[in-house]
């Protein structure tokens, strides 16, 4: 079993950043992608990146254009997504999820293919 637990949201201004974390544990070897989603009120959670088990790939949502990074720490069991220049339509409930094992691509794309989630944590964007 592994639990994935998030942290670092809060209320940033636009333009501002925010580094948001997750720490895995449990019965884990890291081999599984991990994923960052978002679901905003009224909308259907979403995909924001990804990265894939041995950290040499990643992918990010369309609407990302630059502005983020994500990576990880395996012998630390940790991931980071850097959120820079945030804007409100990024406001949401963001997850860590860890998954893909035996996925066709090692930076899946789809929220069916993640077994493991965390709690999420807000991240609001506001003046």
């Amino acid at each position: 079993q592994v639990r994935l637990v998030e942290s670092g949201g809060g209320l940033v201004q636009p333009g501002g950043s925010l580094r948001l974390s997750c720490t895995a544990s449990g019965s884990t070897d890291n081999k599984f992608a991990l994923g960052w989603f978002r679901q905003a009120p009224g909308k259907e959670r979403e995909f924001v990146a990804v990265i894939s088990s041995s950290g040499l790939s990643s992918s990010y949502g369309a609407f990302v254009k630059g502005r983020f990074t994500v990576s990880r720490n395996n012998a630390e069991n940790t991931g980071d997504l850097q959120m820079n220049n945030l804007q409100p339509e990024d406001t949401g409930v963001y997850y860590c999820a860890g998954g893909g094992i035996g996925a066709r691509t090692s930076t899946p794309l789809d929220r069916e293919e993640y077994d493991y989630w965390g709690q999420g944590t807000q991240v609001t964007v506001s003046s």
